[in-house]
């Protein structure tokens, strides 16, 4: 398996050195004496060194070998261990939210390299990811105390972390969650009682301890999302030095047997069986009305998990894309059309598995696209000193979040049976890695808030931000984007598709709204999720055009003889196919909702039995 971790870093180089303006990034205080755009090479290259020949090998071990519960503990390979150990004494894991060292990369560049990884063993991430993201939490919203407790042994690795919201009979519907808080005579220390289900790196033993940043609701609190608090709940607990002391009554009760990522361990947990399991509150406790600030605080966590999640989608189909391009340019099968009689000839020669590999291609490209442009935001919210700015980068930041989860999420599954199908009978074998990445890549789409959720978000809440203001700037940025390619000759044709996409999109906005004023309120979520997908290829539509304009200008520049032509080449055609195969689709849907079809909510529920 690991001689099919491919993933080519040519676009990553790109983005990050020719179409987003990193110098911008690496002026800011945080970066300015460490990195700048010439160390850009050298931190992509051993990044992908050290994904090629540390975790690669790590991921058919972890497929072959799932975690097990044995004795209440969660075994993991081997292999993990060692290669946990690695990503974190080497820089490449939470320790990046360490910016005082100087050593933290930037989150566009760290989205490279998190993708390599992802691409490497999307099992084994994780276990990395929500640390960081459990530790960025405490950082963001912990008091002083916490932060001493928690975050130097969680940012170099020591401890992971988790994120615990799930509950047996509450799923995404979190304001139902039963787990109880009851307050001890110590403040901000609370009893713990409840249970946790599919949370994402629960228990193993990669580390001594487990921090897990749990919901739950304070006795007294109101009722639904608006009485939840957040708690800091180790699995160990521990003293005033940070040093274990013993159990703190959280029990691993169960870990599921998935299709896929069998190396991460998806746990039931219990806590506090035994009424002996502590957690710390972050923030303050109810207010009079009984209203927490736990929704509030998590979804920091959660909408990182969410831009993760389809980075995780990304970084499988591209590395199913490379497999299937390596294959059928070796794979000799069957005559070429125009040549019946000629000699057999490698199958990328035929056009159905060069419409495959294209679609592939330009997928890819497209989310990459809309990825790595929100995390250069996510940088500029973050570190940009001009208040303004960092509006701008937030609220571009929280438009494209549900876009990023839900659309990368929903594409890579049917991309994946793509990279199948252009393997023919092999890629349903398992000896072939796209198997895999099929089985893998499919509980993107539910998790961290299932993808109906996140439309439902887009309509009902980034549509309507600040009185719709937030979004009306998403708009008016695009529509920049898209009129700076008119009056270029060589797409004039991509330019008029997008034009008319845009206006189009304006249609669905306006179509949508006429199912609010009319009190159809049940059209909305029929037609949620294929508004997004629109939102999301209009979108990448624009700046996957963006990065062709730029490829142009080098072939203008460099030539065919250059030995960078086919790669810009191939920037230019994926847009082309990308813009004139996948955006009409948008068109499709306008008419759809025109034509405010109701069969799905006509027919009667005793017909899905038949």
């Amino acid at each position: 398996m690991a001689a099919n971790f491919l993933l080519n870093t040519r676009d990553h180089k790109f983005i990050l050195k020719e179409w987003l303006p990193m110098t911008q990034i690496f002026a800011y205080d945080a970066f300015k004496e460490s990195y700048s755009v010439e160390d850009i090479d050298m931190i992509l290259d051993q990044a992908h060194k050290m994904c090629r020949e540390i975790l690669a090998p790590t991921n058919e071990e972890g497929d072959k070998n799932p975690a097990r519960l044995v004795d209440g503990e969660v075994i993991l390979p081997e292999s993990f261990k060692e290669a946990y150990r690695f990503v974190q004494e080497n820089g490449w894991g939470s320790s990046n939210l360490d910016h005082e060292s100087g050593a933290a990369l930037p989150e566009t560049v760290l989205t490279a390299v998190n993708e390599f990884m992802l691409g490497a063993n999307p099992a084994f991430v994780p276990y990395v990811g929500a640390t960081t993201g459990a530790a960025r939490l405490i950082q963001t919203f912990g008091s002083d105390w916490l932060k001493e407790m928690f975050l130097p042994k969680m940012m170099d690795g020591t401890w992971t972390g988790t994120m615990c919201l799930t509950e047996p009979h509450a799923g995404s519907d979190v304001g139902d969650i039963l787990t109880r808080a009851y307050p001890t005579d110590t403040p901000g220390v609370y009893k713990i009682k409840g249970t946790k289900c599919f949370i994402t790196g629960g228990d193993h033993n990669l580390t001594e301890n487990i921090i897990h940043l749990l919901l739950a609701r304070i006795e007294g609190a109101a009722p639904g999302t608006k009485g939840i608090s957040l708690f800091v709940v180790p699995k160990n607990r521990i003293n005033e030095q940070g040093e274990i002391t013993g159990s703190n009554d959280v029990t691993c009760v169960a870990v599921e047997h998935k299709m896929g990522l069998k190396g991460s361990a998806t746990a039931m947990l219990s806590f506090g069986d035994n009424n002996d399991c502590y957690g710390y509150l972050v923030g303050d406790p109810p207010d009079e009305k009984g209203q927490a600030q736990g929704m509030a605080q998590m979804f920091q966590m959660m909408n990182g998990a969410r831009f993760e999640t389809g980075l995780m989608a990304l970084a499988v189909a591209a590395v199913a894309y490379h497999n299937a391009a390596q294959y059928a340019r070796e794979r000799i099968q069957g005559r070429p059309i125009t040549n019946p009689k000629g000699e057999r000839v490698p199958i990328i020669k035929h056009a159905d598995v060069r419409r495959m590999l294209m679609n592939l291609k330009a997928h890819n490209e497209a989310v990459r696209a809309m990825i790595y442009k929100t995390a250069f935001h996510i940088d500029v919210l973050l570190h940009e000193p001009d208040q303004e700015k960092k509006a701008f980068a937030e609220a571009l930041v929280d438009v494209n979040t549900p876009l990023i989860k839900a659309y990368a999420s929903d594409v890579v599954w049917p991309l994946v049976a793509d990279a199948i199908q252009v393997y023919g009978g092999y890629g349903f074998s398992e000896e072939y890695p796209v198997a895999q990445a099929a089985r893998d890549c499919k509980i993107y789409s539910i998790w961290e808030g299932t993808n109906y959720i996140q439309a439902m978000d887009l309509i009902g809440r980034k549509w309507t931000m600040k009185n719709g203001q937030v979004f009306q700037g998403w708009m008016a940025e695009l529509h920049k984007t898209i009129e700076s390619f008119k009056g270029l000759p060589e797409f004039s044709r991509e330019y008029q598709m997008l034009a008319q996409a845009f206006q189009t999109y304006r249609s669905i906005q306006k179509t949508a709204m006429g199912f609010y004023m009319q009190q159809k309120y049940e059209m909305l979520p029929l037609y949620a999720t294929r508004i997004l997908h629109c939102t999301a290829k209009l979108y990448c539509g624009a700046l996957i055009m963006e990065q062709a304009v730029l490829a142009q200008n080098q072939i203008a520049q460099l030539g065919e003889g250059h030995f960078d032509y086919a790669f810009y080449r191939g920037k230019v055609e994926a847009a082309r196919y990308y813009v004139r195969n996948i955006v009409p689709e948008i068109m499709t849907v306008a008419g759809i909702m025109a034509d405010a079809d109701t069969s799905v909510l006509d027919v009667p529920e005793e017909a899905f039995e038949y």
